[in-house]
């Protein structure tokens, strides 16, 4: 039996004893160590690279690019093609509310959403020039089928969804708009955000105004 313990070097003095023991507990502990750390460093990568994606925006395949007027991130470029889009199809249906709305709040909301992307989509027009962001021409899709849905529209019903598209589509934005202006090292992208900024919030103001926005389908939208 000793000598079986010798072999597996569990014999000897009870200093030899001791110090094994202790070589083992230590070993046991830095094992137990690593396996806790691995997992931490892990998430810790995914955590970061989650937040990143989050900062920087749609990946556009460009990365970060430099400019006489400061960085610009996908983020940025994200921002600059949105205020765009927003234009080509909330400027229409803005001049479709001036005719067709049926009560003085709406056409009145028409004329500033008129107004305001009418000045923005300039605006966004030079900064997609001066720092090199393509821009798009006509709306995507989504917003063709919003466009559709008050073209058939009539009436009440067309005031109603005039105020609920348009409110909708401005709040999701608003957000955007308040991130760019904080966090945008592009004095460029800064000035257009600064502006949309108080273009945004009018355009809401006068939805709201018109007393068809129901309040508790926008909640519903956040909640989704």
């Amino acid at each position: 039996m000793r000598s079986g313990l010798r072999r597996l070097g569990l014999g000897g003095t009870a200093e030899s004893r001791h110090m094994l023991a202790t070589t083992l507990v230590v070993g046991a502990l830095t094992a137990t160590f690593v396996a806790l750390l691995i997992p931490v460093q892990l998430f810790g990568r995914g955590g970061a690279s989650a937040a990143a994606g989050t900062a920087v925006g749609e990946d556009d395949g460009r990365g970060v690019m430099s400019t006489q007027y400061g960085p610009l991130t996908p983020l940025d470029r994200e921002f600059v093609r949105k205020v765009r889009l927003a234009g080509l199809w909330e400027l229409p249906a803005g001049r479709q509310a001036q005719q067709r709305g049926t009560t003085p709040a709406v056409r009145m909301a028409g004329d500033h959403l008129v107004e305001g992307h009418t000045e923005l989509d300039k605006l966004v027009i030079q900064v997609g020039r001066d720092v090199g962001v393509d821009l798009a021409n006509q709306p995507t899709e989504e917003q063709r089928g919003w466009l559709a849905q008050l073209d058939a529209a009539r009436g009440r019903e067309y005031d109603r969804l005039f105020a609920n598209l348009l409110r909708r589509a401005h709040g999701k934005v608003f957000s955007l708009v308040a991130q760019i202006r904080a966090n945008s090292r592009n004095s460029m992208v800064r000035s257009l955000a600064t502006r949309a900024n108080t273009v945004v919030l009018d355009h809401i103001t006068v939805l709201e105004d018109t007393g068809f926005v129901d309040f508790d389908a926008l909640t519903d939208d956040k909640a989704k």
